[in-house]
């Protein structure tokens, strides 16, 4: 049997990073069953300038003061660590825009090559949180779309067509239709959890739908 689950995730979203190294963990807990894994795109900052905002200017102006983002990022970086995760607020200057990031790990979907685009999900992830690289810019994107094994001039391409701003702009939608409106957001065969959940939790899931229920 093989059980089909629906990731939605943005990738400034450190609770996104968090949820699918706890969904690694639960696969292992449920005995790894055979699963197809689908990448979805949200926009946490839809109306984000393509060049991205200075991340302590943007932050303070969301929050109300740093003092209160750096608190935050505080609180993220101890949950990283619980589970290994490497989160470097210190190295972001940046907030991206992540469209280009999102087409590009559609692109990365094309071929059908699940191992890719997990590592390249995961790739994005630590190029911004640990490395604090600017994800909205198409040559870091390329240099992760190589590091990867994906053709990079073919994924520039991708990234600045027309087809994927359709596609993308066609899959936020049905994000907002199914009523989504923050993320992680996993659907692991019929079942929706909202949230980092934990390891344990999403195993459970997995073994009842193993066992088909």
């Amino acid at each position: 049997m093989t059980i089909t689950i629906d990731i939605t995730s943005d990738f400034i979203c450190p609770w996104c990073w968090i949820g699918h190294t706890n969904l690694k963990e639960a696969l292992a807990l449920a005995g790894q069953p055979h699963i197809q894994q689908r990448f979805l795109p949200f926009e946490l900052n839809p109306g984000m300038p393509p060049e991205g905002l200075n991340r302590q200017a943007y932050r303070t102006a969301k929050f109300g003061n740093w003092a209160r983002s750096q608190s935050m990022d505080e609180d993220v970086t101890q949950a990283g660590k619980q589970i290994g995760l490497d989160f470097h607020y210190d190295r972001i200057e940046r907030t991206p825009n992540t469209r280009l990031a999102h087409k590009l790990i559609a692109y990365a979907q094309l071929p059908g090559d699940g191992i890719k685009s997990e590592r390249l999900f995961e790739a994005l992830f630590v190029a911004y949180f640990s490395h604090g690289r600017n994800i909205g810019d198409p040559a870091v994107l390329a240099d992760l779309a190589a590091s990867q094994g994906l053709d990079t001039q073919a994924a520039l391409a991708y990234m600045h067509s027309d087809t994927a701003d359709t596609l993308l702009d066609a899959a936020l939608a049905q994000a907002h239709a199914a009523g989504l409106n923050s993320v992680p957001s996993l659907l692991i065969g019929n079942h929706r959890i909202a949230g980092a959940q934990t390891a344990e939790s999403m195993a459970a899931i997995l073994v009842k739908l193993k066992n088909h229920e």
